[in-house]
């Protein structure tokens, strides 16, 4: 399997992908904001449509409308009360933007659907450095972020105390998520973004209570969820993206079942 070039470049990209996607989406789940990263999702397919209409990288675009959304939802929606109507504003505003730029998008079919499921045994080797330089930036951000963020989170009146801003660490744990939501996306498409990004939080969520191992886990099981659903997918000729997802349902299910007992 590792012979081909192109399996060694998604093994790797899935690898820089997963392992950002999981820490990332334990505090999404700790925060209550995976609706967040299902909208964010919507909003990159937006971009990467305009981008391609605009002459310009559809990856480029994806990332520069999730960041823009994200911080639009940190910005307008740092009250609990407020976050779902501020996210749902900007999700229905991007779908009724992406529903016009298919309009004039029809033409590229197979581009669009790559979009939507992602492609991930396409990524070429610029590609993955691209992926590997905004993860790093992405995981660093979260690093110097994540003990305010852990505290807003779990005790947000106590952080307003001792001086947290809530509304910053919202805007700036959004822009994080924005990025990797993107770069799930170049793995497992727009449409499934949760697989890599709650999937495995959320089992993690499950098996443990404690930060720190919770945050690990939840990397580890994003990166055996990727590797398992590419060789899944290159000894049964299953699409990748359903390979994972698959793999991601099963082992939070099964986390689910573990948690109850």
């Amino acid at each position: 399997m590792l012979a081909y070039a192109f399996m060694r470049h998604a093994f790797a990209a899935s690898a820089v992908v997963a392992l950002i996607a999981g820490p990332v989406g334990y505090f999404l789940v700790l925060r209550g904001q995976t609706f967040a990263g299902h909208a964010l999702s919507h909003v990159g397919f937006t971009g990467a449509t305009g981008g391609v209409l605009a002459g310009i990288s559809p990856f480029f675009g994806m990332v520069a409308a999730t960041l823009l959304a994200g911080l639009g939802m940190g910005a307008f929606g740092a009250q609990l009360a407020e976050r779902d109507v501020a996210i749902g504003m900007v999700l229905a505003f991007a779908l009724a933007l992406g529903m016009l730029f298919l309009h004039f998008f029809t033409a590229y079919a197979t581009a669009a659907t790559a979009l939507l499921f992602g492609n991930v045994l396409a990524v070429d080797i610029a590609t993955v450095w691209l992926l590997l330089a905004l993860g790093l930036g992405s995981i660093a951000a979260l690093a110097v972020i994540s003990r305010p963020l852990l505290l807003a989170s779990l005790q947000p009146e106590l952080a307003e105390a001792k001086g947290v801003s809530l509304r910053l660490y919202a805007v700036l744990f959004m822009a994080i998520v924005a990025i990797v939501t993107a770069e799930c996306a170049e793995i497992v498409g727009v449409l499934l973004v949760f697989t890599l990004m709650v999937g495995p939080a959320a089992a993690a969520s499950r098996l443990t209570r404690h930060v720190l191992s919770g945050v690990a886990l939840a990397a580890a099981l994003a990166l055996a969820e990727a590797w398992g659903g590419l060789s899944l997918a290159f000894y049964t000729d299953w699409p990748s993206s359903f390979s994972i997802t698959l793999l991601s349902t099963l082992v939070y299910l099964a986390a689910a079942a573990l948690a109850s007992r």
